[in-house]
């Protein structure tokens, strides 16, 4: 291991913060955190009406159906018991139909949802600077995912919390940069792993091997 590396819970096989039922290892961030700090983030659970509503909201959720229900359950409870009104969905248009089907879901409890996907505005790519060649089709119209307006779309509804459906990496985090809103996610993205993207890792010691080598995927080649 190198060891200029900085070790941190990354590196921790250990666990002992949930239950103080085993030893610390030597870098463990709660053994050499300053007090301190770890007071005075604890206040913001309490200085915060928001920051407190929400830790309550979700722990008391884990207490009572931790393993019990599916993430689509857990969204919608976690909606009910903060009272929002209005929710905002960020998806990625390749996955309209599971919004739909999450829309139903929703709008049967109750629960007003806005949906904004991840091609409005229609801008073509080559717009903000991406090349010809770099599109999935390239000598086609192929809109920009537009992730900032996403979340201005949904600013201007005054949604209460957003949702996640399958926005790429890097467009979900401007959409969260932008989000005036909280968010979670219902959906990652992984079309290779039917959007289960644990599953590589899971696969490290056969499948997907090669994702403990120090090599990045090579640039694939297109056929224009």
């Amino acid at each position: 291991m190198n060891e200029k590396l900085q070790l941190s819970c990354a590196n921790c096989t250990v666990g002992n913060c949930a239950k103080r039922d085993k030893k610390y290892p030597s870098f463990c961030l709660t053994e050499n955190t300053e007090q301190s700090v770890i007071d005075d983030v604890t206040k913001k659970y309490f200085n915060s009406r928001t920051n407190k509503k929400i830790a309550l909201t979700a722990a008391g959720i884990e207490g009572d159906y931790y393993g019990k229900l599916t993430r689509v359950e857990e969204t919608l409870l976690f909606i009910q018991k903060m009272g929002y009104k209005k929710v905002g969905v960020a998806t990625c248009i390749g996955l309209l139909n599971e919004c739909n089907l999450f829309a139903k879901v929703a709008q049967a409890k109750g629960i007003e949802l806005y949906g904004v996907a991840c091609k409005v505005g229609s801008i073509d790519k080559t717009e903000i600077g991406i090349a010809e060649v770099q599109k999935i089709r390239p000598g086609n119209h192929e809109a920009m995912c537009n992730p900032i307006l996403q979340a201005e779309l949904l600013n201007q509804a005054k949604t209460e919390f957003n949702i996640i459906i399958g926005l790429c990496v890097g467009h979900d985090t401007l959409f969260i940069k932008h989000s005036k809103a909280p968010v979670t996610y219902l959906i990652v993205k992984d079309r290779v792993l039917c959007h289960n993207p644990a599953s590589a890792l899971y696969n490290t010691g056969s499948y997907y091997g090669r994702l403990l080598g120090p090599d990045l995927p090579a640039p694939v080649e297109k056929n224009n």
